[in-house]
């Protein structure tokens, strides 16, 4: 299992478990942060848009092109923005911090 602490617009930080591989998206769902993924994890929207913590950033993989394209449809994206869905866990990433940013809002959830 790897951590992940997300923190809400609100400031609140919310810590939350993932199995090595699965999708920072999946956990953020599981954890009830209001990412809605709407394409299911396809690339083919920017409804799981998060920004991951400076001293995270450079651990990730270079974002593709296309991730990029989307990151440009996202409301209120930073310098290190990434779609949760492209995060996938590994070890290295035990700890990995990411702010959900006040834009999101999560449609499907009540």
């Amino acid at each position: 299992m790897v951590k992940v602490r997300f923190i809400t617009a609100r400031g609140e930080e919310i810590e939350a478990e993932g199995r090595l591989g699965a999708r920072l998206l999946e956990v953020a769902q599981a954890a009830g942060m209001p990412l809605e993924g709407t394409c299911e994890g396809q690339m083919a929207c920017s409804t799981c848009h998060v920004v991951v913590a400076k001293d995270w950033f450079a651990q990730l993989p270079r974002a593709s092109e296309d991730e990029e394209d989307m990151l440009d449809l996202a409301a209120g994206v930073r310098p290190t923005s990434r779609l949760a869905c492209q995060i996938e866990l590994t070890a290295e990433l035990e700890g990995l911090e990411v702010r959900i940013p006040g834009e999101s809002h999560d449609m499907q959830r009540r």
